[in-house]
Parts: C-alpha cells; structure tokens; sequence
C-alpha cells in the first residue's frame, strides 16, 4: 500500500495483518479522491475507523490542512503513527485512540471531510452516520466505503446522497449536504 499523489507520493504504508484488516485498494483511493480533489485544500478530514490511517494520510498529501485519525485498536494507532512519521505528516495529525462511535457521539467539532470504513455488516456505519451528519460542516462531505450489502440510506439529516459507486464488492457512497447538490 502506497500514498498515491501529493507531497508523500510513493511512500508505503505499513498495514496490519489478519482477517480483520481490509485496506482500501488504490483503486477505489483514487476513485474516491477524484471525486472530492478540489475540496481537499485547507480542509480538516476526519478519518474515523481509521486501521492504518491511509485515507486520511492520503487527504493531508493531497492538500488538507489537518487530519484526525480515530481508531479504538491500540495496534491501529501505533502503524497510523509510525505511517504519519513516515510520511512527515505528523504535524498536521492528531491520532486518538478511541471508540469511533463514542468519539463522534461526545466532540463538539464540525467536520470537512469524514471519511467512514467501518467494519462490515455489524450495523456502525447505520449507527454512525446520523451521528457523523449532526457534526458536518454545511459545505463538508461524507464519504462512506461500505460492503454491497449493507443498507445506507439516501439522506441523513441534512446530508443527501449525491453519488454511489460500486468497485467489486465495495460500494462507495459520497453525501453532501442538501444546499449543495
């Protein structure tokens, strides 16, 4: 796994390994970050069920101003870490680890760019998006890596579904708020 463009191109990323971990694949990265590439500058992205962190090491590369990692697997945050030094991002970065559900539920921040990769069919992405959707900034997006499977509405408050892709047996789905489509 790489960082794709941006000031830390071609940098590999360490991954956890076993069955649990399912990076993004560089195809569905590049997919997802063409469709938001000029929302990216001087932007705060928040990379909630973070594992290594390649999404929002990927934002910040590509211009973001900050990023905010979330991910409750103390192993998790150790690679997203060591990756963000590799890269010499740190300094944009804030890594916490914590419960993503929890942690969205109790900040009082407002989002640019969320980006959710929950795992699978266990019922958080239902869960987190009403949440994630409360914390948005007017002009932010939502954009959520899902299984095919799993259910997803077409709006979430004032957040409304603006595009989905399907990569494989991933489905992407990209929401903005309601004034912006």
């Amino acid at each position: 796994m790489r960082v794709i463009t941006g000031t830390a191109r071609g940098r590999i990323l360490e991954t956890l390994k076993g069955d649990d971990v399912r990076p993004t694949t560089d195809k569905v990265k590049e997919a997802i970050f063409s469709a938001i590439q000029f929302e990216l500058e001087g932007r705060h992205f928040l990379d909630l069920f973070a594992g290594c962190g390649q999404m929002g090491i990927e934002a910040l590369s590509r211009g973001c101003a900050t990023a905010t990692f979330i991910d409750k697997s103390k192993a998790s945050v150790k690679v997203i870490e060591r990756n963000l030094a590799v890269t010499n991002l740190k300094q944009l970065s804030r890594v916490i680890n914590a419960d993503s559900v929890n942690f969205i539920k109790n900040t009082a921040q407002e989002f640019d760019i969320v980006f959710l990769d929950p795992p699978y069919n266990k019922g958080l992405l239902q869960e987190v998006m009403p949440l994630v959707a409360q914390r948005m900034k007017k002009t932010g997006v939502i954009i959520c890596e899902s299984a095919l499977n799993d259910e997803i509405l077409q709006k979430y408050y004032n957040f409304t579904l603006d595009r989905q892709r399907t990569y494989g047996k991933i489905k992407v789905s990209i929401y903005r708020h309601e004034d912006y489509i």
